[in-house]
């Protein structure tokens, strides 16, 4: 009787652990499948590698890529409307699709966007070129959402509010990031007179300019950018119109170059920015946009006549350092940008390497301008990845 009680025993114990496995069992395909399921309807949330360096990778061509929006968006800048401006390899700017060596860069969804950064407000603070990538974000989260207030909040040139979700995107056009004005010599014998300044730029290397003062303050995510006024000969001529750098009301003696300048201003905006900002904001410098001008500058007869993406040997002539030709110029000021966000909380958005490669996707003689346009990009075009490339961050980081 005792043998059979202890027989009985052990077969109820095994058969408690056997509906025990299967009931855990279950549970976790239950569990499996609803993850799965959330992801497949929420493809922003789906895992990304972390540690994945996005900029380092090659363009692949994509038969079937479609434009992620149409020349009817209003928000393109005529010049940069490529589409219906008839640029002759228009179709095939779209059909490149960005792919880093060790992972890849998804297509962000619109609708997932706008349900994931409800109540936000996102500014893009910088010159052209920012105004480029906002566009571009600005046009894909319309083919999701339609119901949109035109606004300037902030002091902005222009901004969005896609009001289904209280997402505000708006850009603050500065071209030096700080205030700049003309100067002239006056009567009086100066110390910048002395030295035999006439006539130049003020630049008031510890002062925001108005146009997006407000901006730390009001968005909660922040992308910046400067660079490309920084060495305009038709603006900042070095003889005849100089940059003279002023701090706390008084020039800067002795007088700083465009490079030391730029320096001053990305290290007092910089410290601003972090002042203003709510701690938990989130702040990034996006780096340089290259220029694709060949035979000359914009002003010297130089064009971007390419129909397809650069190489890595022609990316190397048009943009080393030690050739410093042309288009040195963005190489140049990333180098002054990863110096200056050191030691801060800013994030580095790099669009520079893969922008590189897209000497083809240039607006050049489609632009309508007396001179070929080969520093903006067509839309839809490069910056819908630059934005992809912004989601990414935003999700791993």
């Amino acid at each position: 009787m005792a043998a059979r009680a202890q027989q009985a025993k052990k077969t109820v114990t095994c058969n408690l652990i056997l509906l025990s496995l299967f009931f855990s069992t279950s549970l976790y395909i239950i569990l499996a499948r609803g993850r799965n399921a959330y992801h497949l309807r929420h493809p922003l949330l789906q895992p990304i590698q972390q540690f994945c360096n996005f900029s380092d990778g090659s363009w692949l061509y994509d038969k079937g890529a479609k434009p992620r929006y149409d020349h009817t968006c209003k928000e393109i800048f005529k010049g940069w409307n490529c589409i219906f401006n008839g640029k002759p390899n228009v179709e095939e700017i779209f059909k490149w699709k960005w792919q880093p060596r060790e992972c890849d860069l998804p297509r962000f969804d619109p609708a997932q966007f706008l349900e994931r950064f409800r109540h936000t407000k996102i500014g893009f603070v910088g010159d052209s070129l920012n105004r480029n990538m906002f566009v571009s974000l600005v046009c894909t989260l319309k083919k999701a959402s339609n119901e949109v207030k035109k606004w300037r909040p902030a002091g902005a040139d222009r901004g969005h509010t896609f009001l289904l979700y209280n997402l505000t995107i708006a850009y603050h056009r500065t071209n030096l990031l700080v205030r700049y004005g003309s100067w002239s010599a006056s009567d009086k014998d100066g110390i910048l007179e002395s030295l035999g300044y006439k006539h130049g730029f003020r630049v008031d290397i510890d002062v925001p300019d108005l146009s997006w003062i407000e901006a730390p303050s009001y968005h909660d995510i922040l992308i910046m950018n400067t660079g490309h006024w920084w060495w305009a000969p038709a603006k900042f001529d070095p003889i005849h119109s100089p940059m003279i750098f002023f701090d706390k009301g008084l020039p800067v003696i002795p007088p700083l170059s465009p490079s030391l300048g730029l320096d001053m201003v990305l290290k007092n905006m910089i410290m601003f920015v972090e002042n203003k900002m709510a701690l938990n904001a989130i702040k990034y410098f996006r780096t340089q946009s290259p220029r694709h001008f060949e035979g000359g500058d914009w002003n010297e007869g130089g064009s971007c006549q390419r129909n397809r993406p650069l190489s890595q040997g022609q990316v190397e002539q048009l943009f080393s350092l030690e050739r410093n030709r042309t288009n040195v110029e963005a190489r140049l000021v990333n180098q002054h940008l990863y110096k200056a966000i050191e030691g801060t909380s800013f994030r580095i958005l790099d669009i520079s390497r893969m922008s590189e490669f897209r000497a083809d996707a240039h607006p050049s003689s489609s632009g309508g301008k007396k001179h070929e346009d080969c520093m903006h990009w067509c839309l839809p075009g490069l910056t819908d990845f630059w934005n992809d490339l912004l989601v990414v961050n935003l999700i791993t980081n």
